[in-house]
């Protein structure tokens, strides 16, 4: 249950800060200049250069109002954890103990989540399950009232490779 604050660690605070300055430096003069030449080729009615140049620039300036307000209502949440734990940003292997399945999941605030690369957030079932978990922990996930399971954790990764990592859009 999300209590409408977004979790972000300092370092998605200074993802975020970055890509708001860069749409306000960059892209904003880029997106206006764009504007302006489509203005300049005549007839509004007709010109779908103007539209999509409008279009994107409103989009710009949309997203950087969404992060914007993301950074003011944000709680930050500590991204360190003990050597042998379940932390943020860390990559641990799981067996499900009901069919010994595995899985391995990197541990992420509720913006990073991203289940098609099994980034799991923190606030999920299970990523508030493992969270500061050992090796050999066996951990019970509570989804609802009627769904539950058991993961026995077998392995915590705590190379923090996040490159690819970029901040969801709602």
């Amino acid at each position: 249950m999300q209590t409408g604050r977004a979790e972000l660690t300092e370092s998605d605070v200074k993802k975020i800060q970055a890509e708001i300055e860069d749409r306000k430096l960059n892209q904003r003069p880029k997106l206006i200049e764009e504007v302006k030449e489509a203005r300049a080729q005549g007839d509004l009615s007709e010109n779908f250069e103007y539209y999509a140049a409008k279009r994107a620039k409103n989009q710009n300036e949309s997203r950087i109002g969404y992060l914007e307000r993301m950074l003011k209502t944000a709680k930050i949440v500590s991204d360190k954890s003990e050597e042998d734990e379940v932390g943020m940003n860390n990559f641990v292997e799981v067996e499900f103990l009901d069919d010994g399945s595995k899985e391995r999941y990197k541990i992420v605030t509720s913006i990073r989540g991203n289940s098609l690369k099994n980034y799991i957030s923190i606030e999920s079932p299970i990523g508030k399950a493992l969270l500061k978990h050992k090796v050999g922990d066996v951990c019970h996930v509570q989804v609802n009232e009627n769904v539950d399971y058991d993961v026995k954790i077998i392995a915590i990764d705590k190379s923090n490779d996040d490159s690819e990592d970029t901040i969801k859009s709602f």
